[in-house]
């Protein structure tokens, strides 16, 4: 994990590589738990003996299920010393170029494409993208935009 002693040494280090996270298995639970917070039950992704017979040979987890496995894999990457929050702000662009089979291992890598100041804060713009374990595809590529504050006392 890359630690930075605040925001201004974060922000000196954009256009760099922050690293990689833990290879991380998708289960089906985490498919099925998702599958009911989101009210999103398509037989690809529940039905695992439909499923086997479907077009990706098994079942296989949400797109929005890997987006939303980057907040987690992002504080195994790099943290920011004296940062009081960050917040979702958006993305610009995400895409899903393959599918996550049940069972594959996936790991998220992380750029800091840029990182300037904002009225609420800095507004940082990092680069992710979630690899599946032995594929050539990516399961997700995404520009995710956060903003940052850093504590009054740092």
């Amino acid at each position: 994990m890359k630690t930075f002693s605040g925001l201004e040494e974060f922000a000196a280090a954009a256009g760099t590589h922050l690293g990689y996270s833990d290879w991380r298995t998708i289960t089906q639970e985490q498919v099925d738990l998702f599958s009911e917070a989101t009210d999103d039950h398509q037989w690809i992704h529940t039905d695992t003996d439909k499923a086997r017979s479907g077009p990706f040979g098994g079942p296989v987890a949400h797109g929005y299920l890997t987006l939303s496995l980057i907040p987690a894999l992002m504080r195994e990457i790099y943290r920011i010393e004296g940062l009081a929050m960050g917040i979702n702000y958006g993305s610009n662009k995400v895409r899903f170029p393959s599918v996550v089979p049940v069972g594959s291992r996936v790991r998220a890598g992380a750029e800091l494409i840029s990182c300037e100041p904002a009225s609420q804060g800095v507004r940082a713009v990092v680069g992710v993208t979630i690899e599946i374990e032995g594929s050539d595809k990516p399961a997700c590529a995404a520009e995710i935009v956060s903003l940052l504050h850093g504590r009054k006392d740092a």
